[in-house]
Formats: C-alpha cells, sequence, structure tokens
C-alpha cells in the first residue's frame, strides 16, 4: 500500500529480537539482520553505534561507552535506547532522498505473552522512530506464516520459535492462536547458563560472546553419540590472568539443562490444552521449529521422543519470523485477523 517513493516509503516488517534485529522491505525482502545491541557515551548519553558495530564493542569499550541490549525477555527493556535502535533500522530500510526521509508503515513482531503496556510501548517506540503507522503481529503467527503453514485454513498447525529472549509456542487455526505458551527462557539464558556453570566450576570469568561460541559448538539438548570438547580462554577469577580450560559437550549439556528442559515443559503444555481435533492435526501434520535457538543439536530429537510429534526444522529458522512478518505485509488484508489485540 506504501508507494515507492514520495512522503510514504515502502512498507517495513521489522523482526524485533532480544538478540537479532532483522529488516523486511516490502518489493525488496530482508535488508538488515543485526544483533540488538546499541553502544552508548555515558558522558554524553548519545548513541556512538547499533547492531553489529555495537556489538563488536562489547567487553573492549573505554568505560565510558556501555553496549546495552534494549529488549529483554523479547519485550522493551529501555524504552529510549529501543527507540534508537527502531530509528537507525527504519532508516536503513528507507535511505533518506531529497530533502524527505519517507514514512513507512511499520509491523513488529511482538512475544505471544506481552501485555498491553509493552504492546503500546513497541507502537509508540517505532511511531517515534519515523513509521508513519505502527502495527504488531504476534511472533508465533509470524514464524507459522514465515514456515510456510496454513495458518488461515481450518487445520492446526504447530510451531515452536525459540529465540534469544523468549521462546513461543503455539497451535494456529483459521489465522489465530488456539493454545499457546510464552516463555522467557531461549537461547541467551542457555548462554547465560554457561557463562554461571563456568565461573562455578572452573572459577573462569567468559563473555557471553564465548558462552555463545560453547553452545553453538557443543551444545545439545540429548547425549551425543560421540562426546566432544573444547579450549575455553577467560579470566581466572583467582588470580585475574588469562587462562585456558577444556570443556566437553556432557558439561555444557548440564548447564543448559534448565532452559532446555523449560523449553520441552513449554510444548508439553500447549499440546495438553490444545482441543482434541487440532491437537491431531499436530499429530499428523507435525510441528515446526523456528528461531536460532530452535538450532540447537538434538532439540528436534528431544522434543519428537518426549511428546510423540513428529518434528520439523523451518527452511530457514534465523529468517522465519521476519520471512513471515514480511508476507503478513504483503498480503495484509489476507491476514487482518492475525493482528495482535491492545
Amino acid at each position: 500500500m506504501g508507494a515507492s517513493g514520495g512522503l510514504f516509503g515502502r512498507d517495513v516488517a521489522i523482526d524485533l529480537g532480544t538478540a537479532n534485529t532483522l529488516v523486511f522491505v516490502k518489493g525488496r525482502g530482508i535488508v538488515a539482520s543485526e544483533p540488538s545491541v546499541v553502544a552508548i557515551n555515558t558522558k554524553t548519553d548519545k548513541v556512538v553505534a547499533v547492531g553489529s558495530t555495537a556489538k563488536s564493542m562489547i567487553g573492549r569499550t573505554p568505560g565510558n561507552i556501555v553496549a546495552v541490549q534494549p529488549l529483554k525477555d523479547g519485550v522493551i527493556a529501555d524504552f529510549e535506547v529501543t527507540e534508537s535502535m527502531l530509528s537507525y533500522f527504519i532508516r536503513k530500510a528507507h535511505p533518506r532522498r531529497g530533502l524527505f526521509r519517507p514514512r513507512p508503515r511499520v509491523v513488529v513482531c511482538v512475544p505471544s505473552g506481552v501485555t498491553g503496556v509493552e504492546l503500546r510501548a513497541v507502537r509508540e517506540a517505532a511511531e517515534s522512530a519515523g513509521a508513519r503507522r505502527a502495527l504488531t503481529i504476534e511472533e508465533p503467527l509470524a514464524a507459522a506464516i514465515g514456515a510456510g503453514l496454513p495458518v488461515d485454513e481450518a487445520w492446526g498447525s504447530m510451531v515452536v520459535d525459540v529465540g534469544g529472549g523468549t521462546t513461543e509456542v503455539a497451535v494456529i487455526s483459521l489465522g489465530g492462536i488456539v493454545a499457546n505458551s510464552s516463555i522467557r527462557m531461549a537461547g541467551n539464558h542457555m548462554d547465560a547458563a554457561i557463562s554461571s556453570y563456568v565461573q562455578r566450576q572452573y572459577k573462569l570469568a567468559i563473555g557471553t560472546q564465548t558462552a555463545e561460541q560453547l553452545k553453538m559448538e557443543l551444545g545439545s539438548a540429548s547425549p551425543l553419540a560421540e562426546e566432544e570438547s573444547a579450549e575455553v580462554r577467560g579470566r581466572d577469577l583467582l588470580t585475574g590472568l588469562p587462562k585456558t580450560i577444556v570443556v566437553t559437550s556432557e558439561e555444557i549439556r548440564v548447564a543448559i539443562s534448565a532452559p532446555v528442559d523449560a523449553i520441552v515443559a513449554a510444548v508439553l503444555d500447549t499440546l495438553d490444552r490444545t482441543p482434541p481435533e487440532l491437537a491431531s492435526d499436530a499429530m499428523d501434520r507435525g510441528m515446526v521449529l523456528a528461531g536460532g535457538g530452535a538450532m540447537l543439536r538434538l532439540l528436534d530429537e528431544r522434543l519428537r521422543r518426549e511428546t510423540g510429534v513428529p518434528v520439523h526444522m523451518a527452511d530457514d529458522p534465523l529468517m522465519c519470523v521476519a520471512l513471515g512478518s514480511g508476507r503478513f505485509l504483503e498480503e495484509i488484508d489476507r491476514y487482518r485477523n492475525a493482528f495482535s489485540s491492545g
């Protein structure tokens, strides 16, 4: 609906995640995928950098520059910083041409467990950042659309979206969420659990990026056929000096067991509250995994074993929500009833 030039820009969909933000522009596809990080100069309160540049500053900046993640557990923790971040991404989607910056209609993904206050905060931040109108879509709906599930049909489609801050589990039929669980436990919590484990077990301090790397290299939801190990470098808490240790995949699995167990429990809980006919559809067609956290090794096998439901990985789990919100934008009238309430 947005014109490609003039005062109104092409419509934009933003997957505003705790860990990463992806931007979809109508007619162009995904134009940006960067960490949800903002670097701020505490002396001047000015934003120094956003996205990839800001993330590269974590742990490497002078004392007066801090890198912050303005979203916590999928919702806005710092309104002004989120507004600056959204403004950066909207500008990236619509570079200035001539005297005017085009003002697009913006769709932002939100967790399904979001409160009315949190929903208003998202819309206000998007409008303050330059959107002419801000709309929201619930993340599991966007993930299901992005995974190619027939969300507007009378079938039960089940999606499990494991992001950075939240895990969204939903059974969708006729364009609406019939049963769902939204828990504030996901990929970032696994990273934090790994950091805590290494600190507790080895008296070694490691950064969040090192913890995330360990999760990707050694993490799993079930025992591996052959357990693995990796060297980890950090700061010895007793001497303050750099130290290298070796950790195993078994240890990492123990470290992340609480968040993984919580994700499995959320899936079981959602199935338990799903009407029998739609649960039967899920049994026939399976559940689809989306989100970066869903790429944890053997999570699909673990869910299949504990629920008895077939499990499929989305074709592009990291892009699923952004692609789905983009399709929502492109066929907005078809998906009208998929708007978040509030």
